[in-house]
């Protein structure tokens, strides 16, 4: 459990709060702690967009994040263009862009890695391609950096 005071200065709406005294904690991960009622504020569960006051409690449910371990996979790809440092891909439509649960492999991540071998960028030192943001797996074409 993790708890937070809200101080003078800190009067903002709850899961704007969090991401700021939370910094290991996504925006994604916040608002769906908060769906999934595992934030409260006082004693009670609370809506992402409650504006909190000074003296609030804000407390927070730890829930273990699962690793997904990323794997390249020789899957085919639609490669419009590719140099050093970029790749365009005709996404096929019905891809999935990003490993998550329910889809740990098979992923346009895993065929990139593959294709990349050791030279695709990581996040915070971590082999983690979160290069493209926003798409879904009914979305084509998109470009990626290696």
């Amino acid at each position: 459990m993790r708890t937070l005071q809200v101080e003078e200065n800190e009067t903002m709406r709850l899961d704007k709060l969090i991401a700021t005294k939370c910094e290991d904690l996504s925006r994604t991960m916040i608002q769906k702690l908060i769906e999934d009622e595992k934030v409260s504020v006082n004693g009670k569960t609370a809506k992402a967009s409650l504006k909190v006051k000074k003296g609030d409690v804000i407390e927070i449910e730890e829930v273990e994040v699962k690793e997904i371990a990323l794997k390249p996979q020789d899957i085919p790809l639609d490669i419009i263009y590719e140099d050093n440092d970029i790749i365009v891909v005709n996404k096929p439509k019905g891809l999935v862009v990003h490993p998550a649960n329910g889809n740990p492999d098979g992923t346009l991540v895993n065929a990139i890695m593959n294709i990349c071998k050791d030279s695709l960028s990581g996040i915070g030192g971590e082999l983690r391609p979160g290069i493209v943001h926003r798409l879904d797996k009914d979305t084509s074409r998109i470009n990626y950096n290696c």
